[in-house]
């Protein structure tokens, strides 16, 4: 019975692990984490904009950001890592244990056509 190998046994462009991206479900919690922290600090910031009643600048501060940082941890949560510009150079520069070195010329032209 013949080996069955997948196009990556035989493609001979090495796989770089370290420019793969996260996995959907990496993402997906660290998105969740910045949500759960940011719709935390709305919670301080509105118990801090009823605890400040009393100075009207200070609770109108805390009021806004209790306002707008829904929306903002919407955003944040709903945002995807941006995506890596790929080198398409990074291939052409063979490893130095891959260099051919060129033979001695032995000082004849050798002339091909007839």
């Amino acid at each position: 019975m013949g080996r069955v190998t997948s196009s990556r046994e035989t493609s001979n462009e090495p796989v770089l692990i370290t420019e793969a991206q996260p996995s959907l479900g990496d993402q997906h919690a660290a998105r969740k984490k910045r949500y759960v922290i940011t719709m935390g600090i709305r919670i301080v910031s509105v118990v801090l904009a009823a605890a400040f009643y009393q100075t009207v600048w200070l609770m109108a501060v805390f009021a806004v950001l209790g306002t707008i940082l829904p929306w903002i941890a919407v955003v944040m949560a709903n945002d995807r890592p941006p995506k890596k510009k790929l080198d398409v150079n990074r291939y052409r520069v063979p490893a130095p244990d891959r260099i051919l070195e060129a033979r001695p010329s032995s000082g004849r032209v050798i002339d091909s056509e007839p």
